[in-house]
């Protein structure tokens, strides 16, 4: 099936491509969308009270060229955990007044506050404090409508703006979080997802699923299920799901830039509590993004990351600020932490072998592409075929096409993921 498609599209395009483009020596793919939040679209809140925020800050928008206007600006008393949900509005209300409509998300500059009475801080941030979000006993919340979706701008569709905290011990720390962000840019990293179903019968609810995707993801990266409380001495970790109060030998491990860690249970966005391990260890032994609960959530699976999900996001080339925010359907009580921008499977690459074309990324995201050819680099570009990209896909073969320079514009009407 996917043979004949592609064999349409070629007749499609050997009909239509520009005829002064056959001056080329080879067809040119100038442009294949890829999902991805740029760092225009990051707004970057700062507690002017706080000078380790204001370094914090200042650090993020140097490193990821943020635009000097996305810095919203914003005072409170630093130190507490919890901030009361009467301050955080009237400081939700500025927020929402003077930041810029084409801001789609949010980096917060601080480890404290995390929660916000009943939410966590990046939940309230995201969605407005708002009761239908949290619960007092083990009961569901309100879902994400972003959970698993192919939007790219949440802000325009959804009217919230998902949060994440570089949240970090020490200006030190954070900085160090911030360059491995960075640092993980289109590397494209060979790295093992690590699935770990441990002893903890309630806190290993994610494990039922561990074969499954297993066996959809493995030919995308590796992936081994342990079944073990303990992983240590690994030197490729770039995905770690496991389920448990304290994660033992976590800094054994190195991290690639880029890479996720998170462990269910109760208490992991208790950031500076000493009753469960926090989640701020995650980013203390290198990795790049976590996730925990601030109020009790119950072993709800759907109240934390589903891995599938932030790995598909993560590998099709999304930030991950968006593949983890897609991950979870009720994040009301759950903190993300991390530096928002890190893209380690951005890039799609061309090669060229008997005058044959070939594109091929870690994962190309599904959907419906307009294929479009121009005589020039700059234009002008017309549609001459369109073409749906299923779940799964890493190559695609176009065969010789006629000399031409070609985009791929990923529409609106988009194939889900699983």
């Amino acid at each position: 099936m996917f043979t004949r498609l592609i064999a349409t599209l070629m007749l499609g395009l050997l009909a239509q491509a520009p005829a002064h483009a056959q001056a080329l020596e080879q067809a040119v793919i100038t442009n294949f969308t890829q999902p991805g939040l740029s760092a225009d679209q990051l707004g970057v809140i700062v507690n002017d009270d706080d000078p380790d925020s204001v370094a914090i800050a200042a650090y993020y928008l140097d490193k990821r060229n943020i635009p000097a206007a996305n810095l919203i600006h914003i005072h409170f008393k630093p130190g507490n955990s919890n901030m009361s949900r009467e301050v955080f509005t009237n400081l939700k209300r500025r927020v929402d007044r003077i930041t810029p409509k084409t801001i789609q998300a949010f980096a917060l500059t601080w480890a404290q506050p995390y929660r916000v009475d009943c939410m966590s801080i990046t939940a309230a941030f995201a969605f407005g404090f708002d009761p239908a979000y949290c619960a007092s006993t083990c009961k569901p919340t309100q879902p994400s409508p972003y959970f698993n979706s192919n939007v790219a701008r949440p802000y325009a569709t959804y009217k919230m703006r998902p949060t994440m905290s570089l949240a970090a011990a020490s200006v030190a720390e954070a900085k160090k979080l911030i360059d491995r962000g960075v640092a993980s840019d289109n590397s494209n990293p060979a790295g093992t997802a690590y699935l770990l179903s441990t002893s903890d019968k309630a806190r290993n609810v994610r494990a039922g699923g561990f074969e499954a995707l297993r066996i959809q993801m493995q030919p995308i990266i590796p992936i081994e299920i342990v079944q073990a409380d303990t992983l240590a001495r690994k030197k490729d970790v770039m995905f770690y799901f496991t389920g448990l109060t304290q994660v033992p030998s976590l800094d054994s491990n190195t991290f690639l830039p880029g890479a996720i860690g998170d462990h269910l249970t109760s208490a992991g966005g208790d950031l500076f509590g000493t009753g469960q391990m926090s989640s701020l260890k995650w980013l203390e032994a290198g990795a790049t993004g976590s996730y925990g609960a601030v109020v009790e959530p119950c072993n709800f699976p759907n109240k934390f990351p589903v891995p599938g999900v932030v790995m598909a996001h993560y590998l099709m080339g999304e930030t991950l600020i968006e593949a983890y925010w897609k991950s979870v359907q009720m994040p009301g009580q759950g903190i993300f932490i991390g530096e928002p921008l890190a893209r380690p499977f951005a890039g799609v690459t061309q090669h060229v072998l008997d005058g044959g074309m070939t594109l091929s990324a870690r994962l190309i995201a599904p959907g419906l592409y307009d294929v479009q050819a121009a005589p020039s680099m700059m234009g002008p570009y017309r549609t001459v075929a369109r073409l749906p990209i299923g779940w799964g896909t890493r190559e695609l073969k176009l065969g010789k096409i006629p000399p031409a320079y070609y985009r791929f514009d990923r529409r609106a009407e988009t194939l889900p993921t699983p």
